[in-house]
């Protein structure tokens, strides 16, 4: 009697699994190495060799890069393929720009009503101020307007106010 012979194929393809998220995201000029991505088969086991492909990240240009895993085992059933997607932004780093509306500086006499003419900002986002100014005392006094854009950054102008005594002194003569 003769022996059976089981013959068993490969028809397993191979998985992809990535190291670390699928999607990623930085900035213009930062540094980045693909963390990659591993293979298994049911026969082979782990397969070392995988296909890199697809887009080439370039940190100095804001974009999504595709980046594609491929395999494929020792019978030659190929895994689906995996793909990583970074995008590179910019980062905003340019504050606001105030305009100081009005004089700079400004100049008021003693005992005048000091009203500020304020100031506005480039992207349109909201000014503040603080500083005070002492009409009834001789002196020099300082405004400082600040602004805060969506993405933290903070721009800053100052009025320098002066104010001045315009009072003509008064001569007496003696004798």
């Amino acid at each position: 009697v003769g022996e059976v012979l089981e013959i068993s194929e490969d028809i397993c393809p191979p998985v992809i699994t990535l190291v670390g998220d699928a999607i990623i995201t930085l900035t213009v000029g930062a540094t980045w190495t693909d963390p990659g991505a591993t293979a298994t088969d049911g026969c082979d086991g782990n397969i070392v060799t995988i296909t890199v492909g697809g887009d080439t990240v370039d940190l100095n240009s804001a974009g999504t890069y595709e980046i594609t895993y491929n395999v494929s085992d020792a019978a030659g059933n190929a895994a689906t393929q995996v793909t990583r997607s970074v995008t590179v932004n910019v980062v905003d780093t340019t504050a606001p720009v105030i305009t100081v509306t009005g004089a700079n500086p400004a100049t008021f006499a003693v005992g005048a009503t000091y009203t500020d003419a304020g100031a506005t900002a480039n992207g349109g986002e909201t000014v503040t101020s603080s500083g005070t100014v002492n009409t009834s005392v001789v002196g020099t006094y300082t405004i400082t307007y600040s602004a805060t854009d969506a993405a933290n950054n903070t721009g800053t102008a100052t009025r320098t106010v002066n104010v001045v005594d315009t009072t003509a002194p008064v001569i007496t003569r003696l004798g």
